[in-house]
């Protein structure tokens, strides 16, 4: 800024440091060159060390997950093949039980071996009754084509039409779900 000197000849004057305030720029502070110094390089440090360890977290928690996912498929695997190994143990004593009665057959009379067959019927139903495995008796009901299986009808005057009239074959459900339809007779109007 130039400004006249009162005293002088009117020429224009220049005050000290007046040009150097106006030719010096301000750079903004990213644009300006530091050294490191001590705290910058430990928090980069710091933050190398954080990053390391989330990454041995992160491969650690990968291969845990892996090791979980083997393992259930193992379970799943060992519970496909294992899963009748208990209705095979209550079966066993079934098993046995005819093999007597059919090595005693020819030695024994007629109402030892019915009492050997009630015998065995009633292993077998205990181990059924275990498995909340269920016979199927379905006469009187209406016929549900889902859970009976038609093998004739046969008119009736006492009977309500397609309804159960006699029982051919029990069907069997496990826990609620058909094993085998029962197979019956259908009542039908005479006519």
């Amino acid at each position: 800024m130039a400004e006249t000197e009162p005293g002088t000849s009117g020429k224009p004057v220049l005050k000290s440091g007046a040009l150097d305030a106006e030719a010096t720029t301000v750079l903004p502070e990213s644009a300006a060159v530091t050294a490191p110094d001590d705290a910058s390089q430990q928090a980069l440090v710091a933050a190398q060390e954080e990053t390391r360890q989330h990454r041995d977290q992160y491969l650690r928690a990968v291969a845990e997950m892996e090791n979980l996912r083997k393992r259930a498929q193992r379970d799943v695997e060992q519970a496909h093949r294992y899963a009748v190994e208990k209705l095979a143990q209550e079966l066993l004593p079934v098993r046995d039980s005819l093999e007597l009665a059919v090595a005693n057959a020819g030695r024994g009379d007629a109402a030892s071996l019915i009492a050997g067959q009630e015998a065995t019927l009633k292993l077998l139903a205990r181990a059924f009754e275990k498995f909340a495995i269920q016979s199927l008796d379905p006469v009187g009901e209406p016929f549900d084509a889902e859970r009976h299986e038609a093998m004739m009808m046969r008119e009736s005057a006492t009977a309500e039409p397609d309804s159960v009239l006699e029982v051919v074959q029990p069907g069997y459900e496990l826990n609620g779900r058909l094993l085998r339809p029962a197979r019956v007779i259908v009542a039908r109007a005479p006519g």
